[in-house]
């Protein structure tokens, strides 16, 4: 097999080894079937047992309460930005309340208010979105259609310990770059989504997990592809939906399910390896400066900046050459960005942890 790096990349992002090895495996034909994944009709039988597979994995992974839809889309969250709100805010009359804590987050309102009154609950612009908001700080609409946050930014790297707190307000999250890392309460959101090219399989499929009540409430002239109705009542196949990336997601939550033991034992894995870089920056803070507050760090994105600028294109240099990849940080807050997603393996961080140790001895 060819030599593989370490991959760091935001997204799409590396993935399960065991993964890429079954599909390399099953890519020509599929078991029992004769023919690729890439080849089999979106209603045949042989993908109605990859769907159904996919869609109980992800059910049985996040404990998704009777009363919700999973559903398989495609466009990214860039276009669930403008879906939400076309299903939820457009025609309602009411104001849609969104958090803002970062690059996405704000991506999000800018389609939203296409479609109805938004309000700004709060914004982080002020600290460049480097903490998340107290509960006292946010101060919802009465009665508002819905309530939006971004779980984990990934340009910024602050995460969500946990969903805050709306009221009886319709919780809607964006956890397209920490979907699968921990366990979540489904149940206490309205709608929950992501894309799946962070930590759930390629870039093409994003997956929806929608309360039945709620999108039932859609206006009733949308167009077909853009109603999640369609898609619950077609079970994801309004139209040819990504099969491939279905087949990944389900191999993945095979992998979650038999290799890892759950998200429950997935959390702790990821809590350990985000440690492994956080204790750098806590104990070299003079020369790694952590972006986010250390109480709102994320799991998934360790971002951070060095000194100046020739040092950071320096450890850049440097990093590929311990296969070290796609350490470049966002422009927008510049310096390192390492992400590190379910499939980053613990030898990946430890290789960055010594490299950065050494790296700092070497010019700090």
């Amino acid at each position: 097999m060819p030599e593989r790096v370490f991959n760091f990349s935001p997204g799409p992002a590396v993935l399960p080894l065991p993964v890429l090895e079954q599909a390399q495996r099953d890519l020509v034909a599929l078991p029992g079937v004769g023919m690729s994944v890439l080849e089999i009709s979106h209603r045949s039988k042989a993908f109605d047992e990859i769907l159904a597979e996919a869609t109980q994995g992800l059910r049985d992974l996040l404990g998704v309460p009777d009363g919700y839809h999973v559903m398989f889309l495609q466009g990214g969250a860039s276009l669930q930005f403008s879906m939400v709100a076309m299903n939820l805010l457009r025609g309602s009359g009411k104001t849609a309340d969104y958090i803002l804590t970062g690059t996405w987050g704000k991506k999000a309102i800018d389609e939203a208010r296409r479609e109805g009154e938004t309000h700004v609950v709060w914004d982080g612009k002020a600290t460049n979105y480097n903490r998340l908001p107290k509960p006292g700080e946010l101060k919802f609409s009465p009665n508002a259609a819905y309530v939006y946050y971004t779980d984990n930014e990934t340009i910024q790297g602050v995460e969500f310990k946990s969903p805050p707190e709306v009221g009886n307000a319709a919780l809607v999250c964006d956890a397209s770059s920490n979907f699968l890392s921990r366990p979540v309460p489904i149940g206490h959101h309205g709608l929950f989504y992501a894309c799946a090219q962070k930590n759930a399989g390629p870039a093409g499929v994003t997956v929806v997990i929608a309360r039945d009540d709620l999108i039932q409430k859609a206006p009733a002239n949308l167009p077909p592809m853009l109603d999640y109705r369609q898609y619950a009542a077609n079970d994801s196949r309004y139209n040819t939906p990504p099969t491939f990336g279905i087949y990944i997601v389900m191999l993945i939550c095979r992998w979650l399910k038999n290799e890892i033991g759950g998200l429950a034992k997935m959390h702790e894995l990821n809590q350990a390896k985000a440690a492994l870089l956080y204790d750098v920056l806590d104990k070299q803070p003079k020369f790694y400066q952590g972006h986010a507050e250390p109480n709102c760090r994320s799991l998934m994105n360790v971002t951070f900046r060095l000194p100046n600028e020739e040092l950071e294109r320096a450890f850049l240099d440097g990093a590929k050459q311990h296969k070290l990849i796609d350490l470049k940080g966002h422009r927008s807050v510049g310096g390192i960005r390492a992400s590190i997603y379910n499939a980053m393996p613990r030898e990946g961080v430890e290789t960055l942890r010594s490299y950065m140790l050494d790296f700092v001895k070497q010019r700090g």
